[in-house]
């Protein structure tokens, strides 16, 4: 069973927030697919990673650049995983139909939408029913995240 951990993005949008995660799962040895709810929402997210640091690079890629095999982060509009990702990022409400292929999963919605967040209270009872291990992480005034109880 994965592990499957909610982020409630209460303090800045997907575009401040992804990126550091990602980052985070560079760091950690790991390779990514991010879902996105369209393509024209992944270029947006291509575009958002691409700018969200001066000093920094983060290297990832979507189906207009090619080579999923070569990329470490993985942008997509559809139920894919080309490049062996072990960590899967969930946004704009997007859904995968195999939670196991992937070592954690993160679902990250917007707390000011509330589809979003009916969405992602719906997908936490499923999940549970399911027997994944889940968690629930919520943004701080300081803009990093904390582990709640659930």
């Amino acid at each position: 069973m994965s592990e499957i951990a909610f982020y409630h993005l209460t303090r800045s949008p997907l575009e401040a927030a992804l990126p550091k995660l990602l980052d985070k799962t560079l760091q950690a040895g790991k390779r990514a697919v991010v879902i996105a709810g369209s393509p024209e929402r992944v270029e947006h997210l291509n575009g958002a990673l691409w700018a969200y640091e001066d000093a920094s690079w983060l290297p990832h890629g979507s189906a207009k650049d090619g080579h999923p095999d070569e990329q470490l982060v993985w942008l997509t509009a559809v139920d894919e995983n080309p490049n062996g990702a072990h960590f899967l990022f969930l946004t704009d409400g997007a859904s995968a139909a195999d939670m196991d292929a992937y070592e954690r999963c993160f679902e990250l919605f917007d707390g000011a939408n509330v589809e979003s967040v009916k969405t992602a209270r719906e997908r936490w009872v499923a999940y549970k029913s399911a027997g994944h291990t889940l968690a629930y992480w919520q943004q701080t005034e300081q803009g990093g995240w904390r582990k709640k109880e659930t």
